[in-house]
């Protein structure tokens, strides 16, 4: 109850919200009363997503492209009102050794996962900061304070958004703006399809991180892990000494989950819907730039 009534009327933007992480967000804020906009680069699955879900705003959405993010935001703040929060959460995972990474899919990583963050986060403080209110929440991961085989930029990429989120925290401190970090472990979606859990870390579901980031609207702190164990055994392997906390992760599994145990096959629909699908390497995964997540 408590949690509906902080959260009713709210005007809530979230990137890559065509579907995984950013739709079950979206869906869940909604039923807790929130006014909804969804933008995301696949323009086809956003109309779908929200015209079945009814939410108030959707459209597409480039987070990379400064006209495209602006735009949508005007147009959210004619028709819903100031926004109160603001999800960055589209992102990409794609999957393998960093030498066979082509320079495009490096670059379009880095626009996208730590580029989009920091201009969807710079155009919300222009917005929030003379209004003395507002909350920008950025889906980073769990590799963000993690280093794991396969995912070097990746990995790269989610160390910026804590490390920018962070930043933002204190340098607006007494504004009345909020900065908040999700880290999720490696999630249900499409983005961590053909992927193999490490061992003793279960995959999280969506409505698992939209639960989270709830819960960060109505009390705002720095950062939440998902899931509660992942994040536990990540902050504690980052204490050891840094063999043996290589070790560990060696023993779960995580030096292989991303390379040689990735199933190609699963992760096919994934890699086919990437823009620019002809910089990936042969078996390398891709995404959208709208609509991603943060899970890893």
């Amino acid at each position: 109850m408590t949690e509906t009534k902080q959260i009713r009327g709210k005007v809530v933007v979230i990137t890559g919200g065509a579907r995984g992480i950013g739709l079950a967000t979206a869906t869940a804020l909604q039923a807790l009363g929130a006014q909804i906009a969804i933008g995301d680069i696949d323009e086809t699955t956003v109309k779908e997503s929200g015209t079945a879900r009814n939410f108030e705003h959707y459209g597409k959405l480039d987070v990379t492209d400064q006209e495209s993010f602006d735009g949508f935001l005007d147009e959210v703040e004619r028709t819903l009102g100031p926004i109160d929060v603001l999800i960055n959460n589209a992102g990409i995972m794609p999957t393998g050794r960093v030498v066979d990474e082509p320079e495009e899919l490096t670059r379009r990583i880095l626009d996208i996962n730590v580029y989009g963050v920091i201009l969807g986060s710079k155009l919300a403080l222009r917005r929030m900061l003379p209004r003395r209110g507002g909350h920008i929440i950025n889906i980073a991961s769990l590799a963000g304070e993690t280093h794991i085989p396969g995912l070097a930029t990746y990995n790269a990429s989610k160390h910026a958004v804590l490390g920018f989120t962070d930043t933002l925290r204190e340098e607006y401190r007494g504004t009345g703006v909020r900065f908040s970090s999700v880290l999720p472990t490696l999630t249900n979606t499409e983005l961590g399809s053909g992927v193999t859990p490490p061992k003793l870390l279960r995959p999280a579901e969506p409505e698992e991180i939209a639960d989270a980031v709830a819960k960060l609207i109505v009390a705002p702190k720095s950062k939440v892990r998902v899931t509660a164990v992942a994040g536990f055994i990540s902050q504690f392997v980052g204490l050891l000494p840094e063999a043996l906390g290589d070790g560990i992760g060696r023993a779960l599994g995580s030096g292989r989950a991303f390379l040689d145990d990735v199933d190609a096959d699963k992760r096919k629909a994934y890699e086919e819907r990437a823009p620019g699908a002809g910089a990936r390497a042969p078996g390398r995964g891709g995404g959208a730039g709208g609509g991603g997540g943060g899970g890893g």
